[in-house]
């Protein structure tokens, strides 16, 4: 019996957004890849988005992981993520426009699932169904990502395997659109699609893609043990898991910590550190209820100094998020849900100028007080905010570097809310660029 080699000490980190998503983990994983030699996209497709600021100059990322960002730092897709092949490539050619090198470290997993246009439409057509019945839409972002879900889950789905089989992808081809045209054509009332031109799609992506396809789970194994460290870096956020999260108002797949080792084909005991990522205030895109949420209209008040001084519009969608206080009820079940060892503050910089500021503690719900968010989502809508409220600050955080340098309220605020929750601050961002970052713990050195 051959002996396996031992793992050298790597460490490996587990970034998750604590909130309904759009926490601003991007810019977090680009700053941490500095210490990585790869990163790792494990749930989620193209319905996430990444602003990352490099010197002033911004780049969205949706698919690929944010460590492209960093020359020589190994891309790997994991299993978990359902990929649009003709988003994948657009997105590979405008990086490479921009002088970035992809292919040649873009690794992607084979047992993908495979989004193809018959998923958008569907997945368009029940939104719209919705709508026309009155009935409250779910507000996904329309890229296809339940749909081809639903069809890993029945175990019919294509995956980027199948690719390289011409024959067998045709066949499997046929069959799965007249699955979805039926129900197109059916009960969506929507046009049902042809397979020819998704067909010919399919075979051009899959020659620019096959040198890129790969058995990601036992490339990073291999990478863990000769000591690399590695980055899992989550999408969307904890409160829209489809276990965990404000259901039905969810993404389709799991965005918590737990899901970084199965959607990527490594073992658990390889994850050694989750950093939560949470936003000094809360931010929600779609429906689905949201405790602290704050009207965004009106110019003078607080929702709107929230939406416009954090600049809070999707980055895939371009749809105005909606913006509240700080919700610590909601952060508690993140915190449990992910077993977070650390947290990392972003987006403080938006709070300043205000002359106080709100932390939500915990709800009233008929007649109870709660101290954590319930996993129903008809109570949640049912739960009126308890509110705390602290004096805040004038001056300015953008770019601060130092905790001593943050405005004595700034650091009142977050002191009080890390006593709330009991879990350490292991960073504070005050400010998009890699460099507006405050490291009171690094998350790879322990």
């Amino acid at each position: 019996m051959t002996k396996t080699q031992p793992i050298r000490q790597g460490r490996n980190v587990v970034v998750v957004g604590t909130q309904w998503g759009d926490e601003g983990k991007g810019k977090v994983v680009d700053w941490l890849t500095d210490h990585a030699q790869g990163v790792v996209r494990f749930q989620g497709g193209h319905n996430a988005g990444h602003t990352l600021v490099i010197k002033g100059k911004k780049t969205a990322l949706q698919l690929i992981p944010s460590g492209v960002m960093r020359d020589g730092v190994a891309c790997y897709i994991g299993n978990g993520v359902v990929v649009d092949p003709s988003h994948l490539l657009g997105e590979i050619s405008r990086l490479e426009a921009a002088g970035i090198d992809v292919r040649s470290r873009l690794f992607i997993s084979e047992s993908c699932p495979l989004i193809l246009p018959f998923h958008v439409a569907v997945d368009a057509a029940r939104e719209a169904r919705l709508e026309n019945r009155g009935v409250g839409k779910i507000g996904t972002t329309g890229k296809g990502i339940g749909p081809a879900y639903e069809d890993k889950v029945a175990r019919r789905a294509l995956r980027v395997q199948d690719l390289k089989h011409p024959q067998r992808f045709e066949s499997k081809l046929r069959e799965l659109m007249d699955l979805h045209n039926d129900a197109l054509g059916g009960i969506l009332h929507a046009k049902p699609l042809a397979l020819q031109p998704i067909l010919d799609a399919a075979m051009a992506a899959a020659e620019q893609l096959r040198p890129m396809l790969a058995d990601v789970g036992s490339l990073i194994h291999a990478a863990c043990r000769d000591g690399r460290n590695i980055l899992f870096e989550g999408a969307q956020g904890t409160l829209l898991d489809i276990d965990h999260g404000t259901y039905p108002y969810v993404t389709s797949s799991n965005c918590v910590a737990g899901n970084a080792a199965a959607g990527s084909g490594v073992g658990p005991q390889l994850l050694h550190h989750v950093l939560g990522i949470v936003k000094a205030y809360t931010t929600r895109v779609g429906g689905g209820p949201f405790p602290t949420e704050l009207p965004i209209d009106a110019p003078g008040t607080v929702g709107h100094h929230l939406s416009t001084v954090g600049q809070e519009r999707g980055t895939v969608t371009g749809r105005a998020r909606r913006c509240g206080w700080l919700d610590v009820a909601a952060l508690r079940r993140a915190i449990l849900i992910n077993g977070v060892s650390g947290l990392c503050f972003t987006k403080l910089d938006v709070l300043d100028g205000l002359s106080e500021v709100k932390i939500c503690t915990g709800y009233r719900h008929n007649g109870r007080s709660l101290d954590i968010l319930p996993l129903d989502a008809d109570e949640i809508a049912a739960c009126e905010p308890v509110y705390e409220t602290l004096p805040g600050w004038s001056e300015t955080t953008a770019g601060v570097t130092q905790w001593d340098a943050l405005p004595s309220n700034a650091r009142r605020y977050l002191e009080h809310v890390r006593a709330l929750i009991d879990a350490p601050i292991d960073m504070v961002s005050t400010g998009p660029d890699r460099e507006h970052t405050i490291v009171l713990r690094h998350p790879f050195r322990g």
